[in-house]
């Protein structure tokens, strides 16, 4: 097991403790099936969720009518989404495997989505070229990312003109709703949408 999975196993067991993760709250469940289903195609919209972490995001768009398929690098957080989608009631479907170098073949997803997980991506440009190549024609890719407080992350305009190397079209939203996040926050927090 590499390092970088290793850490995020050791993460597994308190993950969901944060409300953004665990989404226990409901107001914060809410803020973010809202924004999710927002931004998906009607169901069952294809979604592949990359770095998907205990799934919560999967198991509230698989909820709604999505065919969902999450990878994650470490195991213990494959376990624990597993399980989630099962107590849930929804067919999620999870897989140990690098977010990097997605599992799945060109042209399988409607939707690529991924919250947090570019900004830790060794080559961030190699991955999304990787991630947009999972798209149908017309397919959604859809970033939530963040500058955060503690310097770790990407600026918005940094992961814009990524995105641009790959697609002509990108939107940023900031993402400072309170709800999303459980309280208020003081970092730089953002939506990037791609459609072509």
């Amino acid at each position: 097991m590499s390092d970088v999975a290793g850490y995020w196993d050791g993460q597994a067991a308190t993950f969901d403790e944060a409300a953004d993760h665990g989404l226990a709250d409901p107001a914060v469940r809410d803020a973010w099936r809202r924004l999710l289903l927002s931004l998906v195609p009607a169901p069952p919209a294809r979604v592949a969720d990359l770095g998907s972490g205990t799934g919560s995001l999967a198991v509230l768009l698989a909820a709604a009518g999505h065919d969902v398929s999450g990878v994650d690098l470490a195991p213990l957080m494959v376990e624990r989404a597993t399980a989630k989608a099962a107590a849930a009631g929804v067919p999620a479907r999870f897989r140990v495997g690098d977010a990097a170098t997605p599992p799945w073949p060109p042209g399988s997803f409607d939707v690529v989505l991924a919250r947090h997980v570019l900004w830790a991506m060794p080559d961030p440009d190699a991955a999304l070229a990787l991630w947009v190549g999972l798209l149908v024609p017309g397919g959604r890719l859809v970033l939530v990312e963040g500058r955060w407080w503690t310097g770790g992350g990407l600026r918005a305009a940094e992961v814009e003109a990524l995105v641009r190397r790959h697609r002509d079209e990108v939107t940023v939203t900031p993402l400072d709703d309170p709800d999303l996040w459980g309280g208020p926050i003081t970092d730089e927090r953002y939506l990037v949408v791609s459609d072509r």
